[in-house]
């Protein structure tokens, strides 16, 4: 355990984010789990209504830097090229 105050105060505030930036985590690989699912059952209007939603949540946790804006990006571009592969 840390002795000073400011180590103790950052370990509270480390706590905090980790805890945040798990529950965004954890979000996206729920929408990313729920579009893969209606991709491979080839419900393409729900998963065209979806996409949306899941940019969005791609796109906020990158502005947010949980994740890599570079990797939000990377996952955004898969996920509409298997959209549009299935749509075919």
């Amino acid at each position: 355990m840390p002795i000073k105050h400011a180590a103790l105060r950052q370990m509270r505030k480390d706590r905090k984010r980790q805890q945040r930036n798990q529950a965004v985590q954890a979000e996206l690989r729920t929408l990313a789990k729920r579009l893969l699912t209606l991709l491979n059952e080839r419900k393409v209007t729900e998963a065209g209504q979806l996409m949306p939603a899941v940019a969005k949540a791609y796109d906020r946790a990158a502005s947010k830097r949980v994740i890599h804006p570079r990797a939000a990006a990377r996952y955004k571009s898969r996920f509409a090229r298997r959209l549009q592969r299935v749509a075919k």
